[in-house]
């Protein structure tokens, strides 16, 4: 019985590291590796990428497969279900040694009729459900995208609303009188967008200290279709496109909302990228819509 090690990167920024130590840590005996190439998306469905495939033909019954994360493997809820129905057929085992899997039999059989336990299929429903992979994968796919930016010669991080062509008439504004709110209108932006742009002309700068952190702990908050629709066609920062991409359709009618899970800064960052919305162009669904969204990112600020 061989014990067949996978593993996976998304870019060829990253390295195995860290799969290596977890790997190293579990103390796996004579393992036969199977290693994709650098950049193996984790969109393609792992029964079609080539090292995978390889593993599956090399496989015999009895034989297990280790990965350190579930991620490395798989992306989502279908991916899992796929891959241990083809694990069963063929009887190879599968050990996960880090993260929400760790630990668990999904390839476990009924004593008695041989096939996969249903309740290890509700099991890995029941944790998709909950989040783990999401954001487990969320994380793979945030540091992806400040890899592969950095390799492009661009600066992570999130791009200012209020442009550097308009910086300067909104700090000339600012110190003329007008208001913040007055700005935000009149340039169709957030207020923090413009209390950033004129943050070291406020009374109670604090550019010269240090700043708190932001909260980490995820927020779930329904985002409406037409938001969704709008900014999965503009361009985003890949921490707000890993937002979007983990997002959980919820139909509503004729229409749909998408149930968006992430810190909430990212719910800020969306929602100043939505801000065309908002104007005259705009119908008048798509508008509401905005402002629906707005009201739910607006109860997160302290």
């Amino acid at each position: 019985m061989a014990n067949l090690v996978y593993k996976r990167v998304s870019t060829d920024q990253q390295s195995t590291a860290r799969q290596n130590l977890v790997l190293d840590e579990a103390g796996i005996e004579d393992p036969v590796v199977f290693e994709e190439d650098p950049g193996t998306s984790s969109r393609l469905h792992p029964l079609q990428r080539p090292k995978f495939r390889e593993l599956l033909t090399y496989a015999r019954p009895g034989d297990t497969v280790h990965i350190s994360e579930m991620f490395r493997l798989v992306r989502g809820t279908g991916h899992i279900l796929d891959v241990l129905d083809v694990l069963h057929h063929d009887q190879v085992a599968l050990r996960i040694h880090d993260g929400a899997f760790s630990g668990m039999d999904l390839t476990a059989r009924h004593p008695r009729t041989g096939e996969l336990l249903s309740t290890v299929k509700f099991m890995v429903q029941t944790l998709a459900a909950a989040g783990e992979l999401q954001r487990d994968l969320q994380r793979e796919l945030t540091y992806d995208g400040l890899r592969a930016a950095e390799a492009k010669g661009n600066k992570g991080g999130r791009r200012p609303v209020v442009t550097a062509a308009r910086a300067a008439a909104v700090r000339a504004a600012y110190l003329g009188g007008q208001s913040i709110a007055g700005l935000a209108r009149d340039h169709h932006v957030s207020r923090g967008a413009i209390r950033t742009a004129v943050a070291d002309l406020m009374p109670d700068d604090t550019t010269d200290h240090q700043e708190a952190p932001p909260l980490k702990l995820p927020v779930t908050l329904d985002m409406p279709g037409k938001v969704a629709d709008f900014l999965r066609a503009i361009e985003l920062e890949p921490a707000e496109r890993a937002a979007l991409d983990q997002g959980v359709t919820v139909r509503r009618g004729q229409g749909y909302t998408l149930r968006v899970s992430t810190e909430p800064e990212i719910h800020r960052q969306l929602l100043d990228r939505c801000q065309p919305l908002d104007n005259t162009t705009a119908i008048p669904a798509q508008r509401k819509a905005r402002r629906e969204y707005e009201n739910r990112v607006s109860a997160l600020t302290p």
